[in-house]
């Protein structure tokens, strides 16, 4: 089997930091290789490294069985080998079909632009994978998963040899990865190898043929996918059996704080909504992509207002028209996509992490910086927030860290009841137990939360009940104890059977 590309014994320091040691990797021709370990294991620093973006202090590289003394990015995409990462690199000025021609066409100062071409190309390229997007929209138009296939057909489109894929199914739907997948069969079907890096394991069986673990800059071991188990992952990553991971503690459920009755937003596509959240508990909000989880977040942190149906908090009736009203009420959200709507990445740890509370630190108009980096900083030991300093700009964090400062700013306001929509997407195992554990903090402290997952091992693992969506409402209700993935998923596809609390019923 042809061997596209081989690092032997490859260290890189970043100052004092060693970020790799020792590290040896290699890709065959028709290959899928997921590369796993937890954030700060060396997976990026070992891709900048192939793609030219980093020089190993030592070791060696050889791409087709050449050695490469000196790679840059240049070198890298003439050689065929391409990335797409996990936050898109597109221009948001320009079209689809403009941000796909920029990884295609080569420059000419006095070349014509052939516009129909770029549309022909781009529109067969976006068929290809299955993605239904104009090649006219403005990239600033798509919403995440949109621009995350618009990577994925640029890369397809440069008939890359090497294809790295970071994260490449984190903001797709069910279906969008579906397609995914059979483009990685076509694409090994043609001989090209693929580094696939991903936190979901349910993909590494799925898609790959071995899997290399690293963890703290060190090589664990390369193994076929076939020999080793979800566990055995886990344990591989962080040293730590797969218990560790959802930590669920005993906490006494205290009376019920947030209370919905017959739930309607026309705008949000949800209706009928009737649940219970009680002090203390974790309720968990299951579903398929466009079941109507994050609408219902939405609506009830007053982003798009309910036009029927009651809000209840502690027995009150309430009428939630804006998010400025929810906090006042007591009601916090952490949004899905944290480096759009989570944390601000240009600001510094301290501001991100008291946005929430400003009128609060703040007298005639002045910021009491004092406060700012008193309450971030009880956050960041609370938490263990890894950060340079509180003066760091938070797109400096790893992805686990940037969801810490979003929670902690919305902690901050003191809520009782916080709203969790996918508080664990995109991170490693070992911040996934972290997270998990400062729900369970957070719960035996009477907090109430609802927490939107699409990973049914956190749902079931975490949750006190589970409420399950299905065409914009809450078709059932289960017990932790009643909950399997099997009847999850049943209730999600909307196969309601008897026997199971419907409507939301406590």
């Amino acid at each position: 089997m042809e061997t596209l590309l081989k690092l032997s014994n490859v260290s890189k320091s970043f100052g004092g930091t060693r970020a790799l040691r020792g590290v040896s990797f290699d890709l065959w021709a028709g290959e899928v290789h997921a590369l796993m370990g937890e954030n700060g294991a060396g997976k990026s620093t070992l891709i900048k490294i192939i793609t030219g973006a980093h020089k190993a202090d030592e070791g060696s590289l050889e791409v087709f069985g050449r050695p490469l003394p000196h790679n840059d990015p240049g070198t890298a995409r003439a050689l065929g080998i391409a990335a797409i990462y996990q936050q898109p690199a597109l221009f948001p000025d320009l079209s689809v079909a403009e941000n796909i021609a920029m990884g295609m066409e080569a420059p000419g100062a006095w070349r014509g632009i052939d516009w129909s071409g770029r549309r022909r190309r781009a529109k067969a390229l976006l068929d290809r994978i299955g993605a239904e997007i104009s090649p006219d929209a403005e990239v600033r138009d798509l919403t995440m998963p949109q621009q995350q296939l618009v990577e994925i057909a640029r890369a397809v489109g440069t008939n890359a040899r090497v294809l790295i894929m970071d994260e490449p199914t984190a903001s797709l739907s069910d279906r969008e990865v579906e397609h995914l997948f059979r483009i990685i069969d076509q694409l090994r079907g043609s001989d090209v190898g693929i580094i696939y890096i991903s936190h979901r394991m349910e993909e590494i069986s799925q898609v790959a043929d071995r899997v290399t673990v690293l963890r703290d800059g060190q090589l664990v071991g390369t193994k076929p996918v076939e020999e080793v188990t979800r566990a055995d992952l886990i344990r591989m990553m962080v040293g730590r059996d797969l218990d560790a991971v959802f930590p669920k503690a005993h906490v006494e459920i205290g009376q019920t704080v947030l209370d919905v009755r017959n739930l309607a937003c026309r705008e949000g596509g949800v209706h009928d909504i009737n649940l219970t959240v009680r002090a203390g508990e974790i309720l968990g909000l299951a579903g398929l992509v466009g079941a109507g989880r994050t609408e219902l977040a939405r609506t009830l942190f007053g982003l798009t207002p309910a036009d029927g149906g009651d809000i209840l908090l502690r027995g009150q009736p309430v009428d939630i028209d804006s998010p400025g009203r929810a906090v006042e009420l007591g009601i916090a959200y952490v949004p899905e996509d944290r480096r759009r709507h989570g944390v601000i990445l240009e600001m510094p740890v301290a501001a991100n992490a008291t946005l929430a509370v400003l009128r609060r630190i703040a007298k005639f108009g002045f910021l009491n910086f004092s406060r700012e980096r008193e309450i971030a900083a009880s956050f960041v030991d609370r938490f263990s927030i890894k950060t340079a300093s509180l003066a760091s700009p938070a797109g400096t964090l790893s992805g686990g860290n940037q969801q810490k400062v979003a929670l902690a700013r919305w902690l901050a306001t003191e809520p009782a009841v916080i709203i969790l929509d996918e508080p664990t997407q995109g991170v490693d195992v070992g911040a996934k137990a972290e997270i998990h554990r400062l729900m369970g903090e957070l719960a035996s402290r009477g907090l109430a939360i609802l927490m939107i997952s699409s990973e049914l091992p956190e749902i079931l693992g975490m949750s006190d009940r589970i409420a399950v969506m299905h065409g914009g409402t809450i078709v059932a209700t289960l017990d932790r104890s009643q909950a399997t993935q099997e009847r999850v998923l049943e209730l999600a596809l909307g196969h309601v059977r008897a026997g199971v609390p419907e409507k939301g019923a406590a």
